[in-house]
């Protein structure tokens, strides 16, 4: 009898396993939006530029440095790429974990400026985000070009104070 009880927990365990890694990314996007403060939006985002900002907000508050890694854009070496990563965790964890706004600027067809405000400990960060890849097959990414810290945790000289102070559109 206890054998049957053992090979039927270790079947269920495998077909939960299995099920998990059919419903693939879209379950985890579902599992990440669960887990997380939902992100204020302002401006006008493309559905592939809200997605890629929502889930650089929540690998920052994770502390998912290769997860944050993957989301970079061609134009950064390894280096750079995996030294932002580390700077912008190191900088905006704390804040990524609460209450964030997210400003979308401009239209955003190919790229777009995103300005993020971290409610709870009142830094802001621009980030640049932008399609990717030959003719855009690698979707949506992230410029991950800052190196030095000062540079990665620096704010916008030309942002509103407060999210959706100028109608989403920049001025540089």
């Amino acid at each position: 009898m206890r054998h049957k009880v053992v090979c039927g927990s270790v079947a269920a365990l495998l077909l939960s396993l299995s099920a998990c890694s059919l419903l693939g990314p879209d379950f985890q996007y579902e599992t990440d939006y669960a887990n997380h403060e939902p992100l204020h939006v302002f401006g006008y985002p493309s559905t592939g530029s809200l997605e890629v900002i929502q889930e650089v907000v929540w690998r920052i508050a994770d502390g998912k440095a290769g997860d944050l890694e993957k989301l970079a854009t061609s134009d950064s070496t390894d280096s750079e790429t995996r030294k932002t990563a580390a700077n912008w965790i190191k900088g905006f964890q704390k804040g990524a974990k609460g209450k964030v706004a997210a400003d979308f600027y401009d239209e955003a067809s190919e790229r777009q400026v995103v300005v993020l405000y971290f409610q709870d400990t009142h830094q802001v960060k621009q980030i640049a985000v932008r399609v990717d890849g030959l003719a855009g097959e690698d979707g949506w990414r992230v410029l991950m070009n800052e190196p030095s810290l000062k540079e990665a945790t620096s704010p916008p000289t030309w942002a509103p104070k407060e999210p959706g102070g100028d109608g989403s559109v920049s001025t540089g």
